[in-house]
């Protein structure tokens, strides 16, 4: 006798929520408002009819997918995981790295919904940014440039605040005209400016 198939165990409401909101996310960035709910089921491995039992519509399914991708707590754990121990320099890097993919992300997916700026999100979308989360996004940085406080001309809050400018700027695209800095060159204008040092200039 063939033994028994075993099926895998079928996910919680939330873990199925979350798994096709997951697999909507890059069909929005490719497709935008025009991906069908066909595509999304076979991108979250799920029945068509499965989308409309988590979800009423296909409209609540991308206002669920924006106000995942626009909520900060990922952002936030990543932030949180930058080791203090080690230099000033690669701490920024990391951060920068991390806040490039986040305002990438938004920006691509703003871009093909043809939308002009962040809408505001429902509260029953459970992902909302509030003031609060947005605070703890600078407190993170402000973290990472106070273990270093004897190496700053100035306060580790105004730091976080050059930070977080600079990286927006240097990696919207329609800012950096298609040309985004990286994040080592984000981290080298804060961090050393583009002016030349007085021994620099003597030496030259």
């Amino acid at each position: 006798m063939a033994p028994p198939s075993r099926r895998a165990p079928p996910l919680r409401p939330e873990e199925r929520r979350a798994s096709i909101i997951a697999a909507t996310i890059p069909l929005l960035r490719l497709y935008g408002r025009n991906v069908t709910t066909a595509q999304i089921a076979m991108a979250a491995g799920t029945a068509e009819g499965t989308l409309f039992r988590v979800f009423p519509d296909k409209e609540s399914l991308i206002q669920a997918a924006i106000a995942t991708l626009f909520d900060p707590a990922p952002t936030l754990r990543e932030l949180e995981r930058i080791d203090l121990a080690a230099p000033l320099r690669d701490r920024s890097i990391q951060a920068v790295e991390i806040l490039q993919r986040r305002v990438e992300g938004i920006w691509q997916l703003i871009s093909m919904l043809g939308m002009t700026m962040p809408p505001p999100m429902r509260p029953e979308s459970g992902c909302a940014q509030t003031p609060r989360q947005d605070e703890q996004v600078h407190v993170q940085l402000e973290r990472l440039f106070e273990a270093s406080r004897d190496e700053l001309r100035c306060d580790p809050a105004y730091a976080a605040r050059l930070l977080r400018m600079m990286t927006f700027a240097g990696t919207h695209p329609r800012i950096t005209d298609g040309m985004p800095l990286t994040a080592a060159e984000v981290v080298a204008v804060l961090l050393d400016g583009i002016r030349r040092r007085p021994e620099e200039e003597e030496s030259c």
